[in-house]
């Protein structure tokens, strides 16, 4: 198990969460990670990191599969202007490679909103800190782990 893996594992079974960890095989899009974990698009909570242009941080956006994150609207909500995050902000923030960036296990505290559509379901899929692995979670229990605040920022 890689050591991203083993961080997300760990901090879901600290807050008393299953770590019902599944491999996706080569899926890379959210609509074949939802046809892997046998749900709808919506249900693939995508983490998209943006930096911040004022801050210099990195800020995650969890946003359901089927939708698209407008940055204007995500640079009103983080209240400064966002640009596009490099490999190594994401990786310093996180600890994670882009592609497998979980929402929870960062190295560091991270600025996180949390798409309300995510909320409708009982349960979401998210990446469990590699490309190619993803786990269930109840959104409530997502919303509560990442402290991610509830906003709408999607086009």
């Amino acid at each position: 198990m890689s050591k991203s893996m083993a961080r997300v594992r760990r901090a879901l079974e600290a807050a008393g969460l299953p770590a019902d960890i599944h491999a996706l095989g080569e899926a890379r899009t959210a609509a074949q990670a939802a046809a892997v974990a046998g749900c709808a698009i919506d249900q693939i909570a995508k983490s998209i990191i943006f930096a911040g242009q004022d801050s210099g941080r990195a800020v995650l956006f969890l946003t359901a599969g089927g939708n698209q994150v407008d940055t204007a609207r995500a640079s009103a909500v983080a209240g400064e202007p966002l640009g596009k995050a490099d490999a190594d902000l994401i990786r310093a923030q996180t600890g994670f490679a882009i592609g497998g960036v979980a929402p929870v296990g960062h190295l560091n505290p991270i600025h996180a909103f949390l798409d309300p559509r995510l909320m409708e379901f009982d349960v979401i899929w998210a990446a469990a800190g590699t490309p190619h692995h993803i786990f269930p979670i109840a959104p409530a229990d997502l919303h509560r782990l990442t402290g991610a605040q509830l906003a709408d920022f999607t086009a």
